[in-house]
């Protein structure tokens, strides 16, 4: 692969899994056009300046709060290769020129909200119009030669199928949107009806689409805010478990970012991949937690769940298709310890 057929889009750049992804890419070499919707991530001074791109605009305003992207900044070959662009997913059109001339297109931003007063306007509606603005703009491009979509477990393992421990899931299942919401899982809906859109949208348009459906993501945070999962495990160091959900589908977020670039590279690359290291239920979470950091003392927090119980085993994901990207999973165990001093170091957290 030669130079200008290595430029990329990644959507959501400042986001967890997107900034790794961003990361890996300038270290392959890559020049990756990165979007960001905030006009408070517009950097000062530009750092995109000396790229040049037909009704093309990099951020360059003086205003906002730098610290916001300066974790991509000082990534290795950002200099060089990272150009931002504002991009608005809710509005079509507004990725045609930033597509324009990529070889590859990242599709990770996408709403995240576990509970809403309006479901459908606040979650369901802007997953599938962002998948689909994005779609529409990489449709109009005849140098992409592959779009990657960030899609999730969610959008696999919810419907009527029992998780028994003798279930082994794989890509072939899928969530039925009609069960998630009458069972009120408005984001598992999103995500599930979002894909569907996408694979409709892909055949129809030609486009050559893979789809990652990563588990509950751990591992260090390179960007400093809080995200939906470290909200989360911060609220584990409570004893709260703030999922909908008493089970987590783990997996690092380095190697959701590694699959990603993967799933671009190799040319046999097909259909989806489910990226889940293994299948843990809260209560051994919390175990662990208490092991790491005794001072903790989640037993006592968690009443409800009695964590020193034998845990009944869980269903497993299949691992076989993920391998085929040459992804060696990193332990969950491993993701939670270094989100957890990530946390420490951010400031978030103290023990």
């Amino acid at each position: 692969m030669n130079a200008a057929e290595k430029v990329v889009c990644v959507t959501g750049a400042s986001g967890y899994v997107a900034s790794w992804l961003v990361k890996l890419l300038l270290k392959r070499g890559y020049t990756v056009r990165a979007t960001v919707r905030d006009p408070s991530l517009y950097l000062s001074p530009p750092i995109c300046f000396h790229f040049r791109h037909q009704n093309l605009t990099c951020l360059n305003m003086q205003t906002g709060d730098p610290k916001k992207t300066e974790h991509l900044v000082s990534l290795d070959g950002a200099k060089e290769r990272l150009h931002l662009f504002r991009a608005e997913l809710l509005e079509e059109g507004s990725f045609d020129s930033i597509v324009d001339g990529c070889h590859g297109v990242f599709h990770t931003a996408s709403p995240v909200f576990f509970s809403s007063t309006d479901p459908q306007t606040e979650i369901i509606d802007p997953a599938i119009r962002g998948t689909l603005n994005v779609l529409k703009s990489c449709a109009k491009v005849p140098s992409i030669k592959r779009v990657v979509l960030t899609a999730s477990i969610v959008s696999v393992l919810y419907n009527e199928q029992p998780l028994t421990p003798d279930v082994v899931v794989d890509e072939t299942w899928f969530s039925d949107s009609r069960f998630c919401q009458k069972n009120k899982h408005w984001y598992m809906a999103s995500k599930t009806l979002a894909e569907e859109a996408a694979w409709k949208f892909a055949k129809e348009n030609g486009i050559d689409l893979v789809v990652l459906n990563p588990g509950f993501m751990f591992g260090p945070l390179l960007q400093p805010a809080l995200n939906g999962t470290s909200e989360v495990v911060l609220g584990f160091t409570k004893g709260e478990n703030t999922f909908p959900s008493s089970t987590y589908w783990l997996v690092d977020v380095r190697d959701v970012a590694y699959a990603h670039v993967q799933a671009f590279e190799i040319p046999s690359a097909t259909g989806r991949y489910c990226l889940v290291e293994k299948v843990v239920q809260f209560p051994e979470i919390l175990k662990t937690l208490n092991e790491l950091y005794p001072t903790l003392g989640l037993q006592a927090k968690c009443e409800d769940d009695n964590i020193d119980k034998p845990l009944e085993p869980s269903f497993k994901v299949s691992q076989e298709k993920a391998k085929s990207l040459g992804v060696s999973f990193i332990p969950w165990d491993v993701g939670l310890r270094e989100i957890i001093e990530t946390l420490k170091e951010k400031g978030f957290l103290n023990i």
